[in-house]
């Protein structure tokens, strides 16, 4: 996507260079450390949130080759790394059925994700 960009000059960003962005993170990082009183903000760093989409992506899709073609590597072991930040959850579910629409958003708006539809009967399941 960057590649994409139209290239006015060398920089992506233009005159910003890595050091000033990496400067403005981390004054912005202070500042709210500092607002919300919470220390453990400056733990915070620009690789902090590649982890993080990772770990979401994983979460949502449970396909680790999506996952290491979304991050470029080449190799599964380094994407692998990513994994282990997740507590793997039982494969156990609630299931519950919705005959109509009303019933279905309920049921979506009480966290079930939407499996399949049989017959007029829509099927949804829950993690446990």
């Amino acid at each position: 996507m960057l590649a994409a960009l139209p290239k006015k000059n060398q920089n992506v960003f233009g005159k910003a260079n890595y050091n000033y962005m990496e400067n403005q993170f981390v004054v912005t990082r202070k500042r709210i450390a500092n607002k919300l009183q919470n220390p453990r903000i400056m733990q915070i760093h620009f690789h902090t949130f590649r982890h993080w989409k990772a770990t979401m992506e994983y979460h949502k899709t449970r396909d680790i080759l999506h996952i290491m073609n979304l991050l470029g590597h080449r190799n599964i072991e380094s994407t692998l790394v990513y994994t282990q930040l997740i507590s793997f959850e039982s494969d156990e579910y609630y299931s519950a059925v919705a005959k109509t629409v009303d019933e279905a958003r309920k049921l979506l708006e009480e966290g079930f994700e939407y499996v399949c539809q049989k017959d007029d009967i829509m099927l949804f399941r829950k993690r446990k």
